[in-house]
């Protein structure tokens, strides 16, 4: 879905060199984008959690995890994702904008976005920050958490075999998360200014387009399955 919300007009402001949207679309787009990435840092947090359901109370993990409260966990990440960014809908559509009306990146990013604002941004720039705190800040932080009491059990391990065995279930969803929140701690923690829009565009094409591309691949790898279909596909080319 991040693909499906900007790499389509990006392609297209690439191909002409810059290109036009009305203010509705770039609203709508700037909304469809944060709820997206809101979404992603709550499920991540959800893997997480089943991570560590998996690996520090393993016996347990089958009368937890199950498909009702899957489901249940899911289904909160994208509701409470879009009704939470609702708030950021809300400051957008009363904002005033002046020229130039140029924005300086490839989708409607809420920092070039605000550049163009003659309202009063201290109030928008003050609203981003509380609603950070439980779409990115506190989902990272029961990452953290989690991660924390893995590694701890893992460490715990006597033999080297059953360490490596162990971190490999979570090697690939750890991955993820460093390239994910690697990239969007770089972006949204620096204080924009024309220097670092510039490299945020190059950060951001990397999370929206590359993480997404290579997402099958991380997670796929540690499929047996896939590794069995790989193994004989190399073979056969090979003869």
């Amino acid at each position: 879905m991040f693909l499906t919300v900007v790499v389509p007009n990006m392609l297209r402001v690439i191909w002409l060199e810059g290109a036009t949207i009305s203010v509705s679309g770039c609203i709508a787009q700037a909304y469809v984008y944060c709820a997206i990435g809101s979404t992603e840092c709550h499920l991540l947090t959800v893997m997480s959690y089943d991570r560590y359901l998996a690996i520090c109370r393993p016996l347990h993990y089958s009368t937890i995890m199950v498909p009702r409260l899957q489901n249940c966990l899911v289904i909160y990440c994208w509701i409470f994702s879009f009704l939470l960014t609702q708030i950021t809908l809300n400051f957008l559509c009363q904002l005033d904008f002046c020229s130039p009306f140029v924005i300086n990146h490839f989708f409607c990013d809420l920092a070039p976005f605000l550049q163009l604002t003659c309202s009063h941004k201290i109030d928008f720039q003050l609203m981003i920050l509380i609603v950070a705190i439980p779409i990115m800040v506190i989902p990272f932080i029961l990452v953290l958490i989690s991660y924390s009491f893995v590694f701890i059990t893992i460490f715990g391990i006597s033999s080297a075999k059953g360490r490596k065995k162990t971190f490999s279930t979570c090697s690939s969803h750890l991955t993820v998360v460093t390239m994910y929140y690697g990239t969007i701690i770089t972006i949204y923690m620096v204080p924009a200014n024309g220097d670092t829009l510039t490299v945020n565009k190059s950060i951001a094409f990397l999370y929206i387009v590359v993480t997404p591309l290579f997402n099958p691949i991380i997670y796929c790898l540690r499929n047996q399955e896939m590794k069995a279909v790989m193994e004989k596909f190399f073979l056969k080319s090979k003869q």
